[in-house]
């Protein structure tokens, strides 16, 4: 009887332990991955081009890639125009100065001049410099 009494309280700790809401710090990231397709959609580059780390790279579900400069070139171009972007979950997982989120949305814009409506899976890697939070990479996978 104590082996099972033992079983199930261990057993609502982990399941408990795995639905905890996320650390003030988890929430801030996930806001800042939140803000970015925000800033994508409504054309505030000054916003992007500060979150974006020199380096970052993109990595789209089609394999085309993107740096920075191409990045906000061909979002002022209308080469890529997100116009709606809905996430149906994200995570955020800190590890010292790095985090990673990873999500599931909706994502619908212009792309090379054709509408497009995609469900994509995304990983981004933000890490902290100095005291800014900047993203590093992102790569999408399309969901069938």
């Amino acid at each position: 009887m104590r082996k099972i009494i033992l079983s199930v309280v261990l057993l609502t700790m982990s399941t408990l332990a795995l639905a905890q809401p996320p650390s003030r710090q988890e929430q801030f990231i996930l806001d800042l991955s939140r803000k970015k397709f925000d800033w994508l959609i409504n054309k505030q580059y000054d916003s992007l081009i500060a979150l974006l780390d020199d380096k970052v790279q993109y990595i789209h579900s089609n394999g085309w890639t993107q740096d920075k400069k191409e990045i906000i070139d061909d979002s002022k171009s209308g080469k890529l125009n997100y116009q709606n972007v809905t996430i149906k979950e994200s995570r955020a997982r800190i590890y010292a100065s790095t985090a990673i989120v990873t999500g599931l949305g909706s994502f619908a814009g212009i792309g090379d001049g054709k509408p497009f409506s995609v469900e994509l899976r995304y990983t981004e890697v933000y890490v902290k410099i100095g005291n800014r939070w900047m993203l590093v990479s992102r790569h999408a996978n399309k969901m069938p």
